[in-house]
């Protein structure tokens, strides 16, 4: 007898991996957190094995939810294409994706062309920016998807990530830091200007940028020293004496009651960010 894997399970099972916990994914499949606890003892009851087990507060994919994890993007990757060209519900307009520098520059290349290759019919808009201003444009309905940076505490994060100082080692041994950060607003050059401040360091902004470009090459070129995560450069000063920074953490957002497209590129983007 042919056991069935139902999409709506599916779903919620891809939303909790995505999302980090149960409480987070009920905002993004619109059920109950008791509703969702459910659907997961259901889908394990069908696949006759626990898929997820508790490291403390996390909940882990345990090797059969790694497994049965692959299998459902496929499923639900192709339930939503289906439905779209069978109801004629194909997007209306463009994808419209927000980015901060970071995911821009190292990250989402790969994910962006994958999407169009799956979708060659929709256009694909793309702003760079930064956090709060891609925030007030999805609010304002004139974005779909943003991935940005927020606290490491942040409902929306689908990853937590430390804040590194980075740059040459001998700057550091300078009696007056210099310091290389982008123009505001900018969580890094908050951060950063915080605590040394609070640690009482010295230091002097040798270089303000609105690039990341600019300021990579410039923390590489030696001239400052700057903070970001780890996607930003593998210049890390370890056990440098810089005082310690907050964690960020990297936050996905969608619009309300997205179309399936569009949900499918949230999922596309969110995955790519899990790998790092």
């Amino acid at each position: 007898m042919a056991v069935n894997l139902p999409t709506e399970l599916l779903r919620s099972f891809a939303a909790i991996v995505d999302s980090g916990s149960m409480l987070r994914a009920t905002e993004r499949v619109f059920v109950t957190q008791s509703a969702l606890s459910l659907q997961m003892k259901r889908l394990e009851e069908t696949v006759q094995a626990p898929l997820f087990h508790r490291d403390g507060r996390r909940l882990v994919l345990t090797p059969v939810g790694q497994s049965l994890l692959a299998f459902a993007r496929e499923m639900l990757a192709t339930n939503d294409r289906a439905v779209a060209a069978l109801t004629g519900g194909a997007l209306a307009g463009p994808a419209r994706v927000g980015l901060v520098q970071d995911f821009a520059e190292t990250l989402l290349s790969g994910v962006l062309t994958q999407f169009t290759h799956l979708n060659p019919d929709v256009q694909l808009q793309v702003r760079v920016g930064g956090s709060q201003e891609l925030l007030d444009l999805l609010k304002a309905d004139r974005l779909d998807v943003v991935l940005c940076m927020g606290a490491g505490d942040d409902a929306a994060a689908i990853r937590v990530a430390p804040t590194l100082w980075m740059g040459d080692e001998a700057l550091v041994k300078d009696d007056v830091l210099p310091l290389a950060i982008l123009e505001e607003p900018c969580r890094f050059r908050d951060a950063a200007l915080a605590a040394l401040k609070a640690a009482g360091r010295n230091y002097r902004v040798v270089l303000e940028t609105p690039s990341l470009s600019v300021l990579r090459a410039a923390v590489v070129a030696g001239l400052g020293v700057t903070c970001r995560t780890a996607m930003f450069s593998d210049r890390h000063l370890v056990d440098c004496g810089l005082p310690p920074l907050p964690s960020v953490g990297y936050a996905s957002h969608t619009r309300a009651n997205p179309h399936a497209t569009i949900s499918h590129l949230a999922e596309l983007m969110q995955t790519a960010v899990l790998k790092q």
